[in-house]
């Protein structure tokens, strides 16, 4: 393609010349880049040639203005990070105090059902009718006076007296 529009524009370039030689120069030189645009107009090929280059030689110039606005840049950029960062950690550490905080929740709520529970059942076993119903069926007998013996030796029929004891402050010395 791009040899038949070579071949055309030397046609076309030949006949200009046949018809007058008298022509200009410009007037000429006009009529070559009309032909040429002209040949350009179409479907032509594009050569593309790779070429080797080679930059090991070259040397970079320091610029201590870049290198001190990368270096700027590089702390406000670490600086943002780290408060993400740390914004991230209180958002995940306030969830998961959220979560604990419930799971105690439930403990507690599970713990005081219990509560309840043993509690409902003390008062089962500790009901007075309950265990005199339990001694008539084990063939017990109410206790005769001075059947009963406490530890520390004393009557239970005697009167017992209050006493109030003070801890008193030892200094160390």
């Amino acid at each position: 393609m791009a040899a038949s529009a070579m071949a055309g524009q030397q046609l076309e370039m030949m006949s200009a010349r046949a018809k007058g030689r008298t022509q200009t120069v410009a007037e000429r030189n006009r009529a070559l880049f009309d032909a040429q645009r002209r040949a350009r107009r179409g479907p032509t090929p594009e050569v593309f040639f790779a070429k080797y280059i080679d930059n090991s030689r070259i040397v970079k110039a320091d610029d201590p203005v870049r290198r001190r606005e990368m270096r700027q840049f590089s702390v406000v950029m670490s600086v943002l990070f780290m408060l993400v960062m740390v914004y991230v950690w209180q958002h995940f550490s306030a969830i998961e105090v959220g979560y604990h905080v419930e799971v105690q929740k439930q403990q507690v709520e599970q713990l005081r059902e219990q509560n309840r529970q043993l509690r409902l059942t003390e008062a089962q076993l500790t009901d007075p009718e309950r265990i005199d119903t339990l001694a008539k069926q084990l063939g017990l007998a109410a206790p005769q006076p001075g059947q009963v013996v406490r530890p520390n030796g004393s009557d239970m029929n005697a009167p017992i007296l209050a006493q109030a004891h003070v801890p008193g402050i030892q200094l160390a010395q």
